[in-house]
């Protein structure tokens, strides 16, 4: 045979080599931890020997889900998923992100990395100053929401992956339709964390995503790191100053629905950034991750002793809140000016940056808890609530 035609047929058997070295290995050999999470319960990430992928596996990604499992395989280099391997996947870092939810914005911003975010649902409601300034020129596009996705408009964005919201199940025809396009997606439970910085802490994921896990772990254990020595000082005040954790001030949580009161369960986000913060609030005796109705004579009477009384829905000043029920109007908390609401930065949509930025800033929301129950303890100035006069 002449050389010239041996060279062929080595080239044709080295690539095939390359390609099979690729591919030798199966979803069994993703046994090696590459981050779990310190707050988080609804994620981790493992990988292989030889870092050829990640492994993100999420887990109940919405309320009621029991015993869910989504798994998204980041691959890395040129390497290919392994043969078994039948789920969602995408190759890191990813340069086009659709996201559903805002918070999801916010997971990018805090790495740096949210010029990659190439189309949101409800632009109008996202405070990220990127985003809306990038919708101007087109960069940045709306893709509707989660039942009613502009799929024509995903089709010609080809996303690298699209980041769901999912509230009491998958929603099958946006995943199946995402499947037929071939867009890779992914369900974000982070708004189940019933901890501040397990909340927080899916930002981890986002940097998987981007390729720079070791930079998002570095962020979020500074934010990790204000956040605990708030409430470590919070503690050390309330242990000299309030020895009888029934005098600690009581909290009062949102504003009747429809005639419904709804209160937040024991664990949850807004409970345990009340109590490291030196508060008490008003929970469902019933156990999981949603809230629960309570009789309206049964709220009043609750409301009745609150201290001070946070998330009032739209309101922006003490008249609004009194509108809604002239029965407010006699509440001591409301009498003594001590309603707060979270809508101090408002898009002109009405979103507030509270659900975005502060999902992943939980150090900051402390430091306004902290400043409303205990004044002393804080500073002069709020960055997402305000005092309704």
């Amino acid at each position: 045979m002449k050389p010239s035609n041996i060279l062929p047929g080595i080239l044709a058997i080295l690539t095939l080599t390359a390609c099979e070295s690729r591919r030798n290995y199966s979803t069994a050999d993703f046994d090696r931890p590459l981050y779990t999470p310190a707050y988080a319960a609804g994620f981790d990430i493992r990988g292989t020997e030889n870092d050829a992928a990640a492994l993100i596996t999420i887990r109940n990604p919405w309320q009621g889900a029991e015993k869910v499992e989504q798994h998204l395989l980041v691959l890395h280099d040129d390497n290919d998923a392994p043969i078994d391997f039948d789920g969602q996947t995408v190759r890191a870092p990813v340069h086009r992100v659709a996201c559903l939810s805002s918070s999801h914005v916010a997971l990018f911003d805090a790495l740096g990395e949210v010029r990659r975010i190439k189309g949101v649902s409800g632009i109008d409601y996202i405070a990220n100053p990127y985003v809306r300034a990038h919708r101007l020129c087109g960069e940045v596009r709306d893709i509707g929401y989660d039942t009613n996705l502009d799929f024509e408009l995903l089709a010609v964005m080809r996303p690298s992956i699209v980041l769901l919201y999912g509230v009491t199940g998958e929603n099958t025809a946006v995943t199946g339709k995402l499947r037929e396009l071939d867009i890779p997606y992914i369900y974000i439970g982070d708004y189940l964390e019933p901890s501040p910085l397990g909340k927080a802490e899916w930002l981890v994921v986002a940097a998987e995503l981007c390729g720079c896990r070791d930079r998002g772990t570095a962020v979020f254990d500074r934010i990790a790191e204000r956040y605990n020595a708030t409430a470590q000082c919070v503690r050390a005040y309330v242990e000299q100053e309030i020895p009888d954790v029934a005098c600690l001030p009581k909290v009062l949580l949102n504003t009747p629905y429809r005639d419904t009161w709804f209160m937040p369960p024991a664990r949850n986000y807004m409970v345990q950034l009340i109590r490291d913060a030196g508060g008490d609030t008003f929970t469902s005796s019933e156990e999981g991750n949603s809230s629960r109705p309570v009789d309206l004579e049964q709220a009043y009477l609750l409301a009745s002793d609150a201290d001070v009384w946070l998330n009032v829905g739209s309101c922006n000043t003490l008249d609004e809140l009194k509108a809604q029920n002239p029965k407010f109007a006699e509440l001591p908390v409301v009498r003594n000016r001590r309603v707060y609401n979270n809508n101090r930065r408002l898009t002109p949509g009405g979103g507030s940056d509270f659900w975005e930025s502060g999902a992943v800033h939980p150090d900051l929301v402390l430091h306004d808890l902290t400043t409303i129950l205990h004044p002393s303890l804080g500073a002069d100035t709020l960055t997402y609530y305000k005092r309704l006069e």
